[in-house]
């Protein structure tokens, strides 16, 4: 579909792609891996026609529909948040507008026989065929989809865009690509503003999207879940691998594995050769020979070793102050901004040691509830921390709240006490700010770099509570890693608000979910979480598609009611198997769930049947998807027969 021939960018004599190759098929799944600056992003934009290669050539065919969404873009205001998606069908509009130009040309000729004639008889077949693979007859309800799939009210579609964060005015430009229904989709970064479960919506209308994905994203769950296929910018080349995220990483090590052993040996053989070229060079009768020898060296392709991309964050949270067994004590808490209500009747109690995550869509109160929690903001009801609690706060917009006319190093430098002053550099190292970093005045930095320096900050004093909003917005996979592995080692309490499942995963035992107003307590991990909220979530399309049924009978006249006994026979039949289904969801779900229990224990990869759990664990986890696309195959059936 999109042929990549010889691709070279260079920038000041700096080369990112040296005549890099490749093919887009349809309905590929592609995820674009590499460190930081390797060049995904130009990469996106050269698809996208948004820059040209220094030499190459990038074949398409010339009706083939591209949509792209970068990082950053202007957005338009003027409009409501339902008006400006509905921009997204100007193509059907002009369409529409072309058809009826064709048509009523064809009302006043008889010139059948032409080829202009038969030329408009084939573009009147090509828009008719177009405008029924981008649905011009449903809009409204087509952008109501998207809208709520992503996160939206329907009491916001009415609010000017001028109203929203950034955040929210990308979601419109995302609604806005998928409602065009484009070939290929080429997304930069989608996730940064969606929250958890508008990321689950996303992940499973890739699921049924016809066209071709590039995708960039520093969400590994996002990215093993959407992506089949990774092709890695390294080197200045490409590497293809034919699967997701965490398997390339394996295959990738292999990869770096052989090339180091093919490295090594030929060096010991270029060792060997030249140790034959000096013996024999300063004989007369060995002459001919050393400069064969060194000819042979001269043509030899040296192995290359691909970089390894180390650039990651490296720390170590100081030991906790001691503290009393309760750390926090929440009581009929409760928020109103103005007329806006937040939630209300918060009730919990947090206890040393625990690790809690609050999760639900953006909106619900998370990042209130750390403000209140912090001393921030005001509210009702009671909160209170337990003894000697020294708590670190990291907000999710902390890193805008540097003082900008600081160096890196005063920002640090200004907070540090005792040993910890002797220690700067190398903590401010750890962050990856080496040399001449440290001196950099904060307002120059990038984003990545400030939320790093802001991360840096809790390290100067040995809390006993961390409550982090947001930590992982500007790390990449990578210093995600090992940003976790740090709070894993952690040995106070931690409370975190994040959307990246992957970071969540094995990190918070118990969650909280601010949701319509109320705050709701489960005792389980984020996928056990997930795997909930998409049964609930298949639970409220089965009311809504009755009600619309209900809907539906009470219009019905006697002679309809009549004709429809036979429909409502398979429909009860269908409800049977529904619950036949959800029951066997429901068994999975808990054997699952053990099973996750089990993996988790520190002891389970040293046991000798540990590889045959695995495997069993895996057939489970097919088989639970396979009873959810069960389910939604009936459902679906189902709310056919009920329209």
């Amino acid at each position: 579909m999109i042929s990549l021939n010889s691709i070279t960018v260079s920038f000041g004599g700096t080369s990112l792609f040296e005549n890099v190759s490749f093919l887009i098929n349809s309905r590929d799944r592609i995820g674009l891996a590499g460190k930081n600056g390797a060049g995904k992003s130009t990469l996106l934009k050269l698809l996208a026609d948004q820059q040209n290669p220094s030499s190459g050539s990038i074949g398409k065919p010339k009706d083939l529909k591209i949509a792209y969404l970068p990082q950053d873009m202007v957005h338009q205001h003027g409009k409501t948040v339902f008006e400006e998606t509905a921009t997204a069908f100007s193509e059907i509009q002009q369409l529409e507008k072309r058809l009826k130009e064709i048509n009523h040309e064809l009302e006043t000729r008889t010139d059948y026989e032409t080829d202009s004639y038969s030329n408009l008889i084939t573009e009147i077949t090509d828009i008719s065929h177009r405008l029924e693979v981008i649905g011009s007859g449903n809009m409204d309800e087509e952008i109501e989809k998207k809208l709520k799939g992503l996160g939206f009210d329907r009491a916001d579609f009415n609010r000017s865009t001028s109203e929203l964060s950034g955040g929210w005015r990308m979601r419109i430009e995302l609604a806005k690509l998928l409602l065009q229904k484009p070939d290929v989709l080429l997304l930069d970064e989608p996730t940064n503003h969606l929250d958890i479960e508008s990321m689950q919506w996303l992940e499973e209308f890739m699921e049924t999207y016809e066209g071709a994905l590039v995708l960039i994203s520093h969400d590994k769950k996002f990215l093993d879940n959407v992506t089949t296929r990774t092709i890695e910018i390294s080197n200045k080349k490409i590497y293809d691998y034919k699967t997701n995220y965490s398997h390339y990483l394996e295959l990738r090590q292999e990869r770096r594995n052989q090339q180091e052993a093919a490295a090594k040996n030929q060096q010991k053989i270029i060792n060997k050769t030249q140790i034959l070229i000096d013996k024999n060079r300063a004989k007369a009768s060995k002459a001919a020979f050393a400069q064969s020898l060194i000819k042979k060296l001269d043509k030899m392709e040296i192995v290359e070793v691909d970089d390894a991309d180390n650039s990651a964050i490296y720390f170590k949270f100081p030991p906790p102050a001691h503290c009393g067994n309760i750390i926090l004590t929440v009581e009929h808490a409760a928020k109103d901004y103005g007329p806006k209500h937040i939630f209300s009747e918060a009730n919990f109690i947090i206890e040393k040691g625990e690790r809690i995550a609050f999760v639900g869509r953006n909106g619900e109160g998370k990042t209130t509830m750390m403000k209140m929690i912090a001393g921030k903001t005001d509210y009702t009801g009671t909160i209170k921390l337990g003894h000697n609690i020294l708590m670190g706060y990291f907000e999710q917009d902390q890193a805008e709240k540097l003082d900008t006319e600081k160096t890196v190093f005063d920002t640090i430098d200004e907070l540090a006490v005792g040993e910890v002053r002797s220690r700067i550099r190398n903590l401010l190292g750890a962050f990856l700010f080496g040399g001449d970093d440290i001196d950099k005045k904060v307002r120059v930095l990038s984003g990545g770099e400030r939320g790093r320096l802001a991360l840096c900050k809790l390290l100067l004093q040995p809390y006993n509570l961390l409550i982090l909003d947001e930590p992982t917005n500007h790390l990449d996979i990578r210093s995600k890693d090992i940003l976790k592995r740090a709070l894993l080692d952690y040995e106070g309490t931690l409370i975190i608000v994040s959307h990246d499942r992957d970071f969540l995963d094995g990190l918070a035992t118990k969650l909280y979910e601010y949701r319509e107003g109320h705050v709701k307590e489960h005792l389980c991990d984020i996928n056990e979480f997930m795997r909930k909220r998409k049964l609930e979530r298949l639970n409220e399309s089965k009311v809504q598609q009755k009600a619309k049924k209900d809907e539906k009978a009470t219009k019905e006249t006697p002679a309809a009611s009549a004709s429809a006994e036979d429909t409502g026979k398979k429909i009860k039949q269908l409800q049977s198997k529904i619950n036949k289904i959800e029951s066997d969801i429901a068994e999975f779900e808990k054997k699952v769930a053990e099973a996750d229990k089990a993996i988790s224990h520190p002891d389970f990869y040293s046991k000798s049947d540990s590889n045959a759990f695995l495997a069993e664990y895996q057939s489970l986890k097919t088989k639970l998807e396979e009873k959810f696309k069960q389910w939604e195959e009936i459902s679906a059936e189902l709310g056919t027969l009920a329209e």
